[in-house]
């Protein structure tokens, strides 16, 4: 089974859900959280710094002078007041303001280029790898995006990597800064009392630890909340752009509480990792009470024996408030670095999901000159899932020029037939064949060049009709686009808008109708001048008038080119060289119209239920059949009646 097949079993963990399984209105549920060591974040992370090395390294010099200097003043309080006020030294207090002045103005020096260099370089690097996530996640299989919901992905692009400015930014410098300063900090402690440092120290490493008990409460909490925040944008976005089905079904307040109860998990994540948070704060409170009072009573017990100056004591608590400052800073700032890690996972899950033209197989480049659309299928089975055969030796050719409909009641295995001709997906076993070429060896970029595709949904972007039109061959000239489009008669409502081929079309073309959506589809088709054409449910948006005044337009669309047509409209197949009668994951009928009515199968018996149905019950072309509806029977079990039986039913 190739990799492309295989994409949705290496899902991350809130990605993996049976596929069309899901139900529209399910609640949003808590995901399962798997959080890695951070050890295992770094060679991703070194992967990201590595390109700015030099700069994150000028960035650690400058913390680095940044915290030497800022210790000046702690460390001149004990001559300010030995000195100064105690021996009444006029001229070291000269030395001690100029110094720190001096260490003043280096110390804000430092800090506005570190924020200059750091703090652009991070935006930097959010940019860049947004774009890199946006990219990767494009090249994925179709079943990756089956797997997971479009609003979550926007999320991983967006959300979870600007997070990640923290870990590579001011936030890990002004971390190891904090550490630099504890630790120069520590020294100084050290030279003027031993013992006190140590006792002051001990209690730190003892909050140090409920810190890190802390961070390893939070972490998985982030990713958590990560995850929640994804699927609830998600869903708010499938939400929002059904609003004309959640409407029409009156399920405003069924999507309410789903999103309800989406938010209010999302609410107790946060509530816990504000415990968490909590618990810190009542941490480095009772540390600083305890390591107060304790300096407070052995700093006086020294001065009063005599082996501690009043200098010395100022200048000690001075520098304990060097030391405990960056533990605290650390702490905060550790808080950030722990949601940072958490949205970096996540966004080296996407980026290590294989995409779909990276099997080694796919070396052969096919040239546009040379290309003819030959396709064949060898005894091909597929299935989405394991157990469960989509597809059962399917075997068939398709020539240049000819016109292949594939026919069969819902679920047979038709949209599939199509996914592999699109290379979608691969197959199981079993071979399709391009101009004689395996298509897993071809590479996916140079094949779906040629390719067009006019689907039952036509999708269209919020931009104006030429900028849509345009979509299938951005080169294209002006020219080149208003032929396609009167081919597939859009300037027939086009020019009736003020604005024209410029009319602005909305999300997903909202402002215009079902049949004039299709026909732009149609037009972004002739425009591409592929040499292999899908089309699925093409004229199933349009009416019967609509329908026939672009039938020439598709007939000219189809002119030498493969072309694969699903329908369930028969009329509009009657012309096709070849009609596959395709149910339960097999070919029952292959033949022409002509052919296939003949033989009076399962072809037969469709064609002439629905001819039955229009001529008498004067419904569209495709709709349902009563008898069927009341005997409760599935589409996959067609057992129709003549055309008497139909009309007595009725």
């Amino acid at each position: 089974m190739s990799h492309t097949h295989r994409s949705h079993k290496g899902l991350s963990s809130e990605g993996k859900r049976d596929l069309g399984q899901t139900p529209r209105n399910a609640p949003i549920s808590k995901p399962l959280v798997q959080v890695r060591r951070i050890g295992t974040l770094l060679p991703g992370l070194w992967a990201l710094i590595r390109p700015r090395k030099y700069l994150f390294l000028l960035g650690l010099l400058l913390v680095a002078i940044n915290r030497i200097s800022a210790l000046v003043m702690p460390a001149s309080t004990k001559f300010l007041i030995d000195d100064v006020v105690v021996k009444r030294d006029s001229h070291v207090l000269v030395i001690i303001v100029l110094s720190v002045l001096g260490a003043t103005a280096v110390q804000a020096a430092t800090s506005f280029l570190l924020t200059q260099l750091l703090s652009k370089a991070a935006w930097e690097l959010i940019t860049d790898l947004r774009i890199r996530v946006q990219s990767h996640i494009g090249r994925l299989p179709v079943a990756y995006f089956d797997a997971n919901r479009t609003g979550a992905l926007v999320s991983r692009i967006m959300s979870d990597v600007e997070g990640i400015r923290n870990l590579v930014g001011t936030g890990l410098v002004e971390f190891l800064g904090g550490l630099l300063t504890a630790l120069l900090a520590f020294i100084m402690l050290l030279r003027i009392n031993s013992t006190l440092t140590l006792l002051c120290f001990a209690i730190l490493v003892l909050f140090t630890l409920v810190l890190r008990r802390v961070f390893q409460t939070l972490r998985p909490v982030f990713h958590q909340r990560s995850v929640l925040y994804a699927d609830i944008t998600g869903r708010l976005a499938e939400s929002l752009g059904g609003v004309r089905v959640v409407k029409g079904y009156r399920a405003e307040a069924r999507e309410s509480a789903i999103f309800a109860s989406g938010v209010r998990k999302l609410l107790a994540s946060i509530m816990e990792s504000l415990t968490a948070t909590s618990l810190m704060s009542l941490s480095s409170t009772t540390v600083v009470g305890v390591v107060a009072a304790l300096v407070m009573w052995m700093g006086a017990r020294a001065i009063l024996h005599g082996t501690l100056t009043l200098g010395g004591y100022v200048s000690y608590t001075v520098f304990l408030a060097f030391l405990v400052a960056p533990v605290f800073q650390v702490a905060s700032i550790g808080t950030q670095l722990a949601e940072a890690a958490a949205g970096f996972e996540r966004t080296l899950e996407v980026m290590s999901e294989t995409v779909e033209d990276s099997d080694p197989r796919r070396t052969l480049d096919i040239s546009a000159e040379t290309f003819k659309g030959n396709i064949g299928f060898e005894n091909v089975f597929f299935a989405y899932q394991a157990d469960k055969p989509v597809l059962r030796g399917i075997s068939f050719d398709a020539s240049p020029g000819s016109m292949t409909a594939l026919v069969g009641p819902s679920g047979s295995g038709k949209s599939t037939i199509i996914s592999l001709i699109c290379g979608f997906h691969d197959p199981d076993s079993g071979v399709i064949r391009v101009d004689g070429e395996d298509l897993q060896r071809i590479t996916l970029e140079a094949y779906r060049s040629q390719l067009g595709v006019v689907l039952q949904e036509s999708f269209l972007f919020d931009g104006s009709i030429r900028e849509n039109i345009r979509f299938s061959r951005p080169a294209a000239s002006d020219e080149d686009i208003l032929e396609a489009a009167r081919i597939a008669r859009v300037d027939e409502f086009a020019l009736r808008f003020p604005d024209g081929y410029e009319t602005v079309v909305g999300e997903r073309g909202v402002k215009l109708s079902g049949g004039q959506r299709q026909r732009i589809s149609i037009a972004r088709a002739i425009l591409a001048n592929p040499r292999i054409l899908i089309l699925d449910e093409a004229t199933s948006s349009l009416d019967s008038e609509s329908e026939a005044l672009i039938q020439h337009g598709l007939a000219y669309l189809m002119r030498g080119r493969t072309t694969f047509v699903i329908a369930h409209r028969l009329s509009t197949i009657r012309r096709a060289d070849q009609i596959l009668f395709i149910e339960h994951g097999q070919i029952r009928e292959q033949g022409s119209h002509v052919e296939l009515l003949r033989a009076e199968g399962r072809y037969y018996q469709l064609y002439t239920r629905q001819h039955t149905i229009e001529e008498n019950l004067f419904l569209a072309p495709g709709e349902g059949d009563p008898t069927i509806a009341e005997s409760g029977e599935s589409a996959g079990d067609w057992a129709v009646p003549s055309f008497s039986q139909t009309i007595r039913g009725i």
